[in-house]
């Protein structure tokens, strides 16, 4: 389980293809702390470390994952933002994030407000996913709050210290991101479907 606050950047040092696995490389500040076995977010994918070495370590990622999120679409050097599990005990600053990717979205528009960004992303709305005024997403495993929320499309106001501290800042039209809906919004919501 995860919170969707974001500890660290992770720049992706190599990416190795064997049959229709990827064996991500990446470095963060963090390596020196994570442990083999251990589940860490990349952009808000749960992946478990498979190997460390210095200040990188390495992560797989299987066909399934490939098929449903942006880690495909990585290329050296680039960026990703990099959560530990939540640890027992400690404050859930964010919301209840499992680490298991819904769907992707396009960004389809960036507005630079006074001090804020509002960033808008569309969705395919045959997967059944659903957001909620005022309620939560993940965004490439950032915990945040939907504004503007429609069928296929929603919105998310980024404050200075995220656009910072994640991958928001290097985020272009048309780029496409990881979602990950409302845990509980999407219980209610299957529980609503089976009454039907």
């Amino acid at each position: 389980m995860f919170t969707g606050i974001i500890e660290d950047l992770g720049i992706i040092k190599n990416l190795e293809v064997e049959g229709e696995n990827l064996h991500i490389t990446v470095q963060t500040s963090i390596t020196s702390e994570l442990k083999i076995d251990q589940s860490v977010a990349h952009n808000g994918v749960c992946l478990t470390v498979v190997s460390i070495d210095a200040a990188n370590y390495i992560v797989t990622a299987i066909k399934e994952t490939l098929d449903k999120t942006n880690l495909g679409t990585l290329k050296l050097g680039d960026f990703v933002n990099i959560e530990r599990a939540m640890k027992l005990g400690d404050r859930l600053d964010g919301h209840i994030v499992q680490g298991h990717v819904d769907q992707t979205a396009k960004c389809v528009s960036i507005v630079e407000e006074k001090g804020s960004w509002v960033f808008t992303f569309k969705y395919d709305k045959s997967l059944n996913n659903i957001t909620i005024e005022k309620g939560s997403i993940t965004v490439n495993g950032v915990s945040l709050t939907v504004v503007n929320s429609k069928t296929d499309e929603f919105s998310v106001a980024i404050i200075p210290y995220t656009y910072k501290h994640t991958t928001f800042n290097k985020l272009k039209v048309s780029d496409t991101v990881n979602l990950e809906f409302d845990v509980i919004g999407k219980y209610v919501k299957r529980l609503n479907d089976l009454r039907n």
